[in-house]
């Protein structure tokens, strides 16, 4: 009887412990698919390749060659003649000063397998070597494109308002673009030099595009708003059969009228219409025009199209010109620097073309444009010649189409603006 309480006790521990011995065994792992398998594999070659690669960026000096580069990256003069002789897209003799260009290559290769151009912030080429054989392909970097809503008051200018309503949104390159984009949309109606005061608010809708590398820019302005001392003026884009002009404004007309508001793309004014201490001849003098700062060469452009009735040598305003527009106006352009190639009396000009170049010729200290409207003969402050002109209407054909087009952009522009500030809307 003991001898059978003592074989059970035994058996009793040995199976204890076996059961310990299997709850402490790890488990085998399942069995795998054998395309899962070779999947698993090729990402594990393709990570461990990855890693064995060695990357070096450079970039492109003003005045450098694609070879110098080249060397720089470790290509020795044969391959890269072979590499510039494999190059269709473009052509290397004529790339952009500034271009990053990278160099990959293995670990167990000292010469680089690839070569990346960067082209542009969305379009890259590729350089690829096998041997002493290169090939080239392009890529095309997708963007993804939303909407974004932009609104601010004017405390000095309009660079600085979007400078710090659009900081959190844009980077600093693209909200320059956007502030460009929105003056174009009003150039008609603002000049935003001289029209902005403190106080004055801001709306606008655009595009916003993203590129994977992280470039931003600006793509089309859907919808703007200014409220200039009270009074809102809107800006709404629209596509007319008939009517020229891609914006209309609240009551269905276009926005772009006869005139521009400036003659100058980049406006800074150094004076405005009134009295003003003359710097040279030292008295107090009615200025009946504007002075716009600019540098030297800057183009001038016609606020309109017209016929040229002068451009020659004017005494006080050195090199001047004069255009004859419709309904009795003409506009005066002075210490100009040159005039533009075609240009000289009886000339046909078009609105925006340009005309002149901004100097300091005549009474100038400085270069700068001084600018001039007449009408019927009467020198008339620009600033409320030129405010009051509209463009034509939407047909009452397309007024349904309009006010549709309105009701949406505009719903949308007050919904996300009520509270002055920076807002991001669907993404598409």
């Amino acid at each position: 009887m003991k001898g059978v309480i003592a074989r059970a006790v035994t058996y009793t521990v040995a199976a204890i412990l076996v059961a310990g011995a299997l709850y402490q065994t790890p488990q085998l792992p399942q069995k795998k698919p054998a395309e899962e398998l070779l999947k698993v594999q090729q990402q594990s070659i393709t990570a461990s390749r990855e890693a064995m690669l060695r990357e070096r960026i450079d970039t492109l000096a003003s005045g450098e060659s694609l070879r110098n580069v080249f060397a720089r990256g470790g290509v020795s003069e044969l391959l890269a003649t072979q590499a510039l002789q494999a190059l269709t897209i473009i052509n290397p003799g004529r790339v952009r000063a500034g271009m990053p260009i990278v160099f990959r290559s293995a670990a167990t290769d000292s010469a680089p397998t690839e070569i990346v151009l960067h082209l542009a912030i969305d379009r890259l080429l590729h350089l690829k070597r096998e041997g002493s054989a290169w090939t080239e392909s392009e890529e095309q970097l997708p963007w993804k494109t939303d909407t974004i809503v932009v609104s601010g008051r004017i405390s000095s200018t309009l660079y600085e308002a979007i400078d710090s309503s659009a900081a959190q949104l844009l980077p600093a390159n693209a909200r320059k673009q956007l502030t460009w984009s929105l003056a174009d949309v009003f150039e008609y109606k603002i000049d935003m030099s001289r029209d902005l005061q403190q106080g004055d608010a801001f709306r606008v809708m655009a595009e916003r595009s993203s590129s994977a590398g992280g470039a931003v820019r600006i793509g089309k302005i859907l919808a703007a708003t200014f409220t200039l001392s009270g009074t809102e003026l809107q800006a709404i884009r629209y596509a007319s059969h008939r009517v020229s002009g891609d914006f209309f404004d609240a009551n269905g007309k276009s926005l772009r009228a006869a005139f521009l508001r400036a003659p100058l793309e980049f406006r800074r004014i150094s004076s405005t219409f009134g009295g003003r201490y003359h710097p040279i001849l030292g008295v107090w003098k009615q200025h009946k025009g504007t002075d716009y700062a600019a540098s030297a060469g800057t183009p001038v452009r016609a606020i309109g199209e017209g016929t040229v009735i002068r451009a020659g040598w004017g005494s006080g305003y050195g090199n001047v010109l004069e255009i004859r527009h419709r309904n009795g106006f003409v506009s005066r352009y002075g210490h100009l620097r040159a005039f533009a190639s075609g240009v000289r009396s009886g000339s046909h000009v078009m609105i925006g073309q340009t005309v002149a170049y901004v100097g300091m010729t005549g009474l100038a200290t400085g270069p700068h444009l001084h600018f001039e409207v007449l009408v019927d003969g009467v020198q008339r402050d620009p600033r409320s010649a030129l405010r009051d002109r509209s463009g034509d209407p939407v047909p009452s054909s397309e007024r349904p189409a309009f006010e549709t087009q309105r009701a949406l952009v505009m719903a949308a522009l007050e919904s996300r603006s009520s509270a002055i500030g920076p807002t991001g809307l669907a993404e598409r």
